[in-house]
């Protein structure tokens, strides 16, 4: 049911859906498969908090009221002492040093990466630098800004425990862009004047990939290898797949593949280029390694996928 990661000194719990999310808090099965709105004061305290990190193949949104403690992110603490809201992206290594307070409220907001594929956020979230390492305090909020994204998670959640139609997808979408709309003029305005935390390696991995794959070096000089990433950021290979296998769970030719396969799915979801023009786009050579990856990695063809959304 849970995969276990098993690192150097430490226990990873992998939690790779919703529903498993659920089972592990010991909730009611999930109303939606793919976004779900949790009120903290509905969580049971876990032994897994005790006794393992987590890794999330998740977004998580989180506003917690009565925590005081740091969170363990990364290699990094993550600071709850002011801030009360926090985020998370897929494949983040985090733990808690504390139990969860009994007298804990607010709420999570967690909504896995295929919710937002066929739409404008898919392309969009990995402008919202809240969830990367970079950022290691949580947000604070004044009363006023608190009760209006409330309001849009209370609209969010209306919407996925209603009837599902036709226009529920695009309004969960709607308000879960205008929550993280919200939520980056927020953070700007807290850490305007404020350094970046000291825990960039994997932020600048980031920047390193994407340039690379937005770029035409990926056309000219095919997929980015382990040995490039290194060299730009003149580490070693082997220290450079330690340290993000310590902060993602992924090794740099894991962590590679899963940012082809992530701009895979928006070619595929959001253009009408072929199968053969968005492999030579992402770097293959033959449009058959193309496929044969994107089937590994997420057990559909490249077609099956783009036919989901038809």
């Amino acid at each position: 049911m849970f995969q276990i990661l098993y690192m150097k000194n430490q226990e990873i719990l992998r939690i790779k859906t919703i529903s498993q999310y659920h089972k592990l808090r010991e909730l009611p099965s999930p109303e939606h498969p793919l976004i779900s709105v949790i009120d903290f004061s509905t969580i049971r305290n876990s032994i897994y908090e005790e006794s393992f990190s987590l890794v999330l193949d998740l977004y998580a949104i989180a506003l917690k009221r009565g925590f005081k403690g740091k969170m363990k992110y990364g290699q990094q603490e993550y600071d709850f002492d002011e801030g009360v809201l926090s985020f998370i992206g897929p494949g983040q290594v985090f733990s808690f040093d504390v139990n969860l307070n009994n007298n804990l409220s607010g709420f999570l907001i967690l909504f896995h990466p295929d919710f937002l594929w066929n739409t404008s956020l898919a392309r969009n979230i990995k402008n919202f630098e809240f969830f990367n390492y970079s950022v290691n305090e949580a947000l604070f909020l004044s009363e006023k800004e608190e009760k209006l994204l409330i309001t849009l998670k209370d609209i969010i959640q209306q919407e996925y425990c209603s009837n599902i139609d036709e226009f529920s997808h695009d309004l969960i979408i709607t308000k879960l862009e205008s929550f993280l709309i919200y939520s980056n003029r927020y953070y700007n305005r807290q850490f305007l004047t404020r350094k970046k935390s000291s825990h960039m390696i994997i932020y600048q991995v980031e920047i390193i990939l994407d340039n690379y794959m937005n770029s035409s070096q990926i056309i000219d000089q095919g997929i980015p290898t382990v040995q490039y990433i290194s060299n730009t950021l003149n580490v070693s290979t082997n220290y450079l797949s330690r340290l993000l296998k310590t902060l993602t769970g992924k090794t740099t030719q894991q962590h590679i593949h899963y940012k082809l396969i992530d701009l895979a799915k928006t070619k595929l979801s959001t253009t009408n280029l072929s199968i053969g023009e968005i492999a030579v786009e992402l770097g293959f050579e033959h449009p058959q390694s193309f496929s044969k990856l994107f089937k590994a990695k997420t057990k559909f063809s490249p077609l099956e996928f783009r036919q989901s959304f038809n």
